[in-house]
C-alpha cells in the first residue's frame, strides 16, 4: 500500500480544498468558450484533484471510489460525446462540428446553439482529459500493478 502521508490536517485540508478545486475545474470548462480555459484546461485541474485524494490518502482509497474499470469508460464516454456531436452535425447535413446546423434539433438561433455545441464538446473533452490523467498517474505510481493487487 502506497500511503504518502498519514496526517490528519493534510487529509482535512484536501476534504475541503478537493471540491472548490472541482468546482473551480467546472468552471474553467463551462466557461472555455467564452474565456481562456476550456475541456483540457479544466480536465487537467480535475484529474489533479483526483490525484490529491491519492497523495492524501492512498491508492486503495481511490480504487474503491474510481476503479480502473470507470476510468477506461470515462475516457470512452468523453471520445464518444465528442465523437457523437460531430457525426450529429454531419447527419444533419453540415461539415463534422460545425455546430450552427444543431438549430435544427435544439429551438434556438445560430449563435446559442454554437455556444452549445462548443460547451457539449468542451464536457467530452474534459471528461477524457481528467481520466487519462488519472490512469497515467495510477500507472506511473504503481508501475502498472495496481488493477492486479499487487499494490
Amino acid at each position: 500500500m502506497i500511503r504518502l502521508y498519514d496526517d490528519l490536517i493534510i487529509q482535512t485540508v484536501c476534504r475541503i480544498m478537493i471540491p472548490l478545486i472541482q468546482l473551480f475545474a467546472f468552471y474553467v470548462i463551462a466557461h472555455g468558450h467564452y474565456s481562456p480555459g476550456g475541456g483540457f484546461q479544466g480536465g487537467c485541474i480535475l484529474g489533479a484533484s483526483f490525484i490529491l485524494m491519492v497523495i492524501a490518502y492512498d491508492i486503495n482509497w481511490m480504487k474503491r471510489r474510481f476503479s480502473e474499470k470507470k476510468n477506461i469508460l470515462l475516457i470512452a464516454l468523453g471520445v464518444l460525446i465528442y465523437a457523437l456531436v460531430g457525426v450529429l452535425c454531419i447527419l444533419l447535413g453540415a461539415e463534422y462540428l460545425n455546430y450552427g446546423i444543431l438549430h435544427k434539433i435544439i429551438p434556438t438561433d445560430s449563435v446559442k446553439v454554437r455556444a452549445l455545441g462548443t460547451l457539449i464538446i468542451e464536457i467530452g473533452v474534459g471528461i477524457t482529459v481528467m481520466a487519462v490523467m488519472v490512469s497515467i498517474f495510477l500507472n506511473l505510481t504503481t508501475l502498472g500493478k495496481h488493477e492486479k493487487g499487487e499494490v
